[in-house]
């Protein structure tokens, strides 16, 4: 099931992402699609990168109960790391598990926020709105949600503006922006042929509609996808992106909102992030805003 789902994405998807993911992996996805997929299957779900609070085993972050011994006040630290799917597949948890680990977070007593800690040049355009609403009920719950991040760019930035604050987690590798949407496909129609195998696609006569920017696609001709299907997810972004970062994101900036990105020191001054500090300050950060929500709830029962 889960290499089905992979297969979907990578045949199918809208992506929130940084080219120069893609193109690294171009070899390994070619490999992956020629059913050569020993390297896949190498990695048990039980070798995932441990994900969740602090240095608890990946075992224990898979229980219901993770966070229960954690002391009174703790901060969770949750992973967004590699690339981002909505689903997760045999070697890298899925949108929908790191959002479920944002839910427990916030629904254990003894944890008084979250560090998101991004590490991801995006992803599938339909792995944020689960995350986005994981992180809203957090904060509903009174637990501030901080991203701290190395590499935030397309889809890991979109779901890093929601979160009450985004750091950089240093000044030499960070990097953030790319803001913008892309489709890639593979045409195999004359490789087929050169082994002999003709496809037929037929489409009902009441199905004009049908398909018709990828058949157009696969005659060079881009546009009707461009205004169809990329530019309706690249003006969503852009509009989010200005709203999440009202009165600070310098939109005069060229390339901004157009797929530019910058390094932590850039992205501070155009408003794209809101500090640079580690681990330590963005824990520090979240139970500063922790404490600033329950002294604001405490002062409401004297109005």
């Amino acid at each position: 099931m889960a290499f089905s789902r992979l297969y979907h994405t990578i045949l199918d998807g809208k992506f929130f992402f940084d080219l120069r993911r893609v193109d690294a992996r171009i070899a390994l996805i070619e490999r992956y699609l020629d059913h050569d997929v020993t390297d896949f299957n190498a990695t048990k779900l039980s070798e995932k990168e441990p994900m969740g609070y602090h240095v608890m085993a990946a075992a224990e972050m898979r229980s219901q109960n993770s966070y229960k011994d954690a002391p009174e006040g703790s901060v969770a630290v949750v992973n967004l790391h590699g690339d981002m799917l909505k689903y997760g597949t045999a070697c890298e948890y899925g949108a929908d598990e790191v959002a479920a680990k944002i839910r427990e977070a916030a629904q254990a007593k003894n944890i008084a926020g979250i560090v998101l800690d991004i590490d991801s040049g995006g992803g599938a355009v339909d792995a944020i709105p689960v995350l986005v609403d994981a992180i809203r009920d957090s904060q509903a719950q009174g637990k501030p949600v901080v991203a701290k991040c190395d590499l935030c760019c397309s889809a890991a930035y979109y779901t890093a503006i929601y979160c009450d604050e985004i750091l950089a987690d240093n000044e030499l590798s960070a990097e953030f922006g790319s803001i913008g949407v892309m489709t890639q496909f593979a045409d195999y129609a004359k490789y087929y042929e050169q082994k002999g195998i003709k496809v037929h696609t037929i489409y009902s006569s009441l199905s004009t509609y049908k398909n018709a920017g990828f058949e157009a696609a696969k005659e060079g001709k881009y546009d009707t996808i461009k205004k169809e299907l990329l530019d309706p997810l690249a003006e969503k972004f852009q509009a989010d992106v200005k709203q999440r970062r009202q009165g600070k994101l310098d939109e005069k900036v060229e390339g901004i909102l157009n797929g530019r990105t910058f390094f932590a020191r850039e992205a501070l001054k155009h408003g794209l992030i809101d500090g640079i500090g580690n681990l330590q300050v963005a824990v520090q950060h979240v139970r500063q805003k922790a404490a600033s929500i329950k002294l604001s709830e405490y002062a409401k029962q004297f109005r």
